[in-house]
């Protein structure tokens, strides 16, 4: 998932308990659960005679985190042979997205009728797992007395890897740098996709103790580098992954390189040379659904800009003006984003901070100010209760400035920090500042976003009205590294930003992609560089 649409394979498990019987005689009951969303999309086995199934068939769907995906489970007994679910009674259902199961990855819930009534003491699980092998294999190999192929110098030997593919044809997966004018190379280590070296069931990959599966042979192949292109073949030799498994330990693992025309020429022939495998290592990639899986509270808190270039909010042509819909482009932003983010803590106590703005009683500006006025308590409910404090503040307070960005994110900061000191991958704290204008402490905010770099934190900026966000693009280092007025540069690139204008006539799904495409990158790049494994090592 280091691609920048998070998309892979999930499977959900699901088992009821203390379902409804409708039937006469009791206990004849036949439950299936039906996946939904609008339309059915796949449904389980019948249980017969069960109030407390377990199914065994698995519903396998697509999980993209930058979208609200919402699945509907309903339970029915079936009562006819009909593939129509009106002929079946229905049971109870659990609406939820596919967020909030893979950020619980066992989700336990009480099932609903229709009417929103409980259905009986009827509960449903439903338990999350990534499908698809995410294992790297780390190879280190040099070469010895290799066959001398150039004639005013040794040879220049490389390595190609070729497996079997399911047509029989032999296809590339590894081609190793070229080791200029030796007999004796020494090759860098490489690291490449287990699963592209050992085709199989992925599945089978996981449940296997040593991590290994025994697979079909590698053809590893060694040449003579010619600038021409006209290589010089050297020698081959097969293997498997689970051979090279062996090299472990400081345990080296030797191969004798085949020339089979010169094996056929001479009955003295040896070989042309010895490829030895110093190590070989197999680890988990971890993905950013490892780690939401593992537990990863992802922390989000907004920040709201004030200042007077908004407009008077009791006007129409300001930007925090809220039309007769209900609605602003803050407040598109704050949900579009939201939506998607909630699903990811489980409390769902977000703060919301205001910058910017003169604040009663005695008026005075402030750049870090709760905007539900509690500033030892910020936290507002879900991103509705964002929006409604947002709506309720603006009539106490007074717009003013300057654009001030270094505060909110230092803010942040500070409880990213604590974060940091646990040394584990159990939060990861986002940040949404929402602004219409040029940033005024551009020095302090490059220097507070160098820093925020080296935390479990991330920025995102949408940009409202109609303004030069240039200053923006600047912070966003997708085309450069940014770097703190002292000259330090960031360790990664930890800011997205997005103008709002160019979504205004778009979906509203549109914006939450292009803003949170990013995070999970961002996000395993953090753990990753810090060596920390997912919280629940239940995922080894």
């Amino acid at each position: 998932l280091a691609t920048r649409n998070c998309v892979t394979r999930v499977e959900l498990s699901v088992c009821c308990g203390n379902l409804l019987d409708r039937d006469v005689p009791p206990t004849s009951c036949a439950p299936l659960c039906v996946l939904g969303v609008g339309t059915s999309i796949g449904r389980t086995e019948t249980a017969v005679n069960n109030l407390n199934p377990v199914f065994g068939v698995k519903f396998k769907v697509d999980y993209h985190f930058e979208e609200v995906q919402k699945f509907k489970f309903a339970l029915f007994d079936e009562d006819k042979c009909s593939s129509q679910l009106y002929e079946h009674d229905f049971l109870g259902e659990y609406i939820c997205t596919l967020g909030v199961i893979v950020s619980n990855k066992k989700l336990h819930r009480s099932l609903t009728l229709a009417n929103g009534k409980p259905a009986g003491k009827g509960t449903i699980t439903i338990t999350a797992l990534e499908l698809s092998d995410n294992r790297v294999i780390t190879l280190t190999l040099y070469g010895r007395k290799l066959d001398k192929k150039d004639f005013f110098g040794k040879s220049d030997p490389y390595l190609e890897f070729h497996k079997q593919g399911d047509d029989g044809k032999w296809m590339l997966v590894h081609r190793t740098e070229v080791i200029k004018n030796t007999l004796d190379p020494v090759w860098k280590p490489f690291t490449v996709p287990l699963i592209s070296l050992c085709d199989g069931d992925p599945t089978t990959f996981y449940v296997i103790s040593c991590g290994i599966m025994e697979c079909s042979d590698l053809f590893v192949l060694c040449y003579d580098y010619d600038n021409d292109g006209s290589h010089d073949f050297i020698g081959e030799f097969q293997t498997t992954v689970t051979k090279m498994s062996e090299a472990q330990n400081s345990l080296e693992v030797e191969f004798e390189c085949i020339n089979p025309k010169k094996q056929k020429k001479k009955k003295s022939y040896k070989n042309s040379g010895i490829i030895i495998l110093k190590s070989c290592k197999v680890e988990r990639d971890y993905t950013f659904l490892d780690y939401i899986l593992g537990g990863c509270q992802i922390m989000f808190t907004v920040g709201i800009d004030f200042t007077a270039s908004n407009g008077n909010p009791r006007e129409p042509f300001s930007l925090h003006y809220i039309n007769p819909l209900g609605s602003n482009e803050y407040l598109s932003a704050i949900l579009a984003v939201g939506q998607i983010i909630q699903d990811y803590d489980t409390d769902k106590m977000f703060p919301a901070l205001g910058f910017g703005a003169q604040l009663p009683p005695d008026w005075k500006v402030s750049h870090e100010f709760a905007i539900n006025f509690d500033p030892t308590n910020p936290f507002c409910q879900g991103v509705e209760g964002i929006a409604q404090a947002y709506s309720a503040c603006l009539p106490h307070i007074r717009f003013y400035g300057p654009t001030n960005f270094s505060p909110i994110i230092t803010h942040v900061a500070r409880f990213a920090t604590q974060a940091l000191q646990q040394e584990t991958a159990a939060q990861y704290f986002t940040l949404l500042i929402i602004t219409d204008g040029v940033i005024s402490d551009m020095d302090e905010t490059r220097h507070a976003i160098v820093q925020a770099a080296k935390l479990p934190m991330s920025i995102i900026i949408i940009g409202v009205g109609n303004a030069d966000f240039a200053a923006m693009e600047f912070l966003d280092g997708d085309s450069s590294v940014l770097r703190s007025y002292t000259g330090e540069e960031a360790v990664r690139d930890i800011v997205q930003f997005v103008p709002f204008r160019d979504f205004r006539n778009a979906p509203k799904e549109t914006l939450a992609k292009s803003v949170l495409a990013e995070l999970p990158q961002q996000v395993t790049q953090y753990f990753k560089q810090r060596n920390l494994s997912p919280s629940n090592t239940a995922l080894e």
